[in-house]
């Protein structure tokens, strides 16, 4: 299943029907007025080997010259006790990757990753008309449900890319939201499982990156707490583009988390970050667990951790899915720069974290890590 050769089989695409599906998108342009455009469903596109225009970058997609190979952090490792000499290791092999890349592996871990993969394919193996009678599409800033996110205008260049999206925590958070998929019947289970896990070890991650950055154990982890704190979760789809070279799979963006937690299946070449003025492949093999910097964790740490610029590859012969966490602090906590020491000069100021998610919702796509300017001091205008 983790191999470059593409075993997955779309029942929608085996139906040979010629027909295209459309995703409704909602967006208000620039007079204020609400708008609705329909886009075409990318799993049936990849069956008719044609790129429409709309799907076509301006530009064409500067190649990854280069690769690189995070570093893997070890949780058992992380966990020995305080005077422990692997425990040391670890921190600083963490804060070097951190710092140098935004993005470091884990292993043992712990978590279970066989349910999430069964989910998500049995999810988009179903035909399109059964994906929408199986889940909805509910607009808000959080584009959540099945469909297209970050669409914003008729003439926008659109992402290789199928998505499904649902808030994982608080736990009621999507009452009465029909955002989760009732087929497989057993999908909510699965990520709820899942995403528990998950935030433990990101808690523990909080901690041990404060730990490693000398500044106090809870400085990060304080703004997270069990009842409010948000657990977003996207499933990215990505299935073979007629075109890789003139394709994304996602516009380069960074994360507007704490941090995001990242598994990928089917394909193991689509993530690439920007870094020293050039494009890296991000190897990282199928079915393991990355860490991504988010930008809350940048303004958090006042520069000293930085979100990497990232975006997804398209590729000619596979399919690719990843699953991203998001682990973010409740909306209205006010995220403030670490000022002790060599932290205290890092141009970041405090923010709101509902204001920070929102304003990067509002300036995104844009061809450059604009969103952050809402947090430096320097800048008037955020928006």
């Amino acid at each position: 299943m983790s191999g470059e050769t593409s075993s997955f089989s779309t029942v929608a695409i085996m139906e040979n029907t010629g027909k295209l599906n459309y995703h409704e998108s909602k967006f208000t342009d620039q007079n204020g007025i609400r708008q609705s455009i329909l886009v075409p469903v990318v799993q049936d596109l990849a069956r008719i080997k044609s790129l429409p225009q709309q799907f076509i970058q301006r530009r064409a997609t500067k190649n990854a010259t280069s690769t690189f190979t995070p570093a893997v952090i070890d949780m058992a490792g992380l966990r020995d006790g305080p005077d422990s000499s692997s425990r040391a290791v670890e921190l600083q092999k963490l804060v070097r990757e951190a710092r140098d890349w935004g993005l470091f592996l884990i292993g043992n871990h712990g978590l279970v990753l066989s349910d999430v993969e069964r989910s998500v394919r049995g999810f988009f193996e179903l035909p399109f008309e059964e994906k929408k009678r199986s889940v909805g599409t509910y607009m808000s800033v959080d584009n959540l449900g099945y469909g297209r996110s970050f669409v914003k205008s008729e003439d926008q260049v659109l992402d290789w890319i199928d998505r499904l999206a649902m808030k994982v925590a608080p736990k009621a958070a999507t009452d009465g939201l029909a955002v989760w998929p009732i087929k497989p019947p057993n999908f909510r289970w699965a990520m709820e499982k899942y995403a528990d896990g998950a935030r433990k070890i990101l808690d523990e991650l909080l901690q041990a990156l404060a730990e490693a950055l000398s500044v106090d154990k809870l400085a990060f982890s304080q703004y997270f707490d069990q009842e409010s704190t948000e657990i977003n979760v996207r499933i990215n789809y990505y299935p073979p583009s007629p075109d890789p070279t003139s394709t994304l799979g996602i516009t380069a963006h960074s994360d507007a988390s704490a941090l995001t937690l990242l598994t990928q299946f089917e394909s193991s070449n689509g993530l690439q970050i920007f870094k020293d003025d050039q494009w890296f492949t991000v190897h990282w093999p199928c079915n393991t667990l990355l860490v991504n910097v988010g930008d809350l964790m940048e303004i958090m740490s006042n520069g000293i951790l930085q979100s990497p610029w990232h975006r997804a590859a398209t590729q000619s012969e596979v399919d690719r899915f990843s699953v991203a966490l998001f682990y973010t602090p409740p909306p209205g906590v006010e995220i403030v720069p670490v000022q002790d020491g060599m932290h205290a000069r890092g141009g970041y100021k405090k923010v709101v974290v509902k204001e920070y998610i929102e304003n990067s919702y509002r300036v995104s796509p844009a061809p450059c890590k604009r969103a952050i300017m809402f947090a430096k001091e320097t800048n008037n205008n955020p928006v």
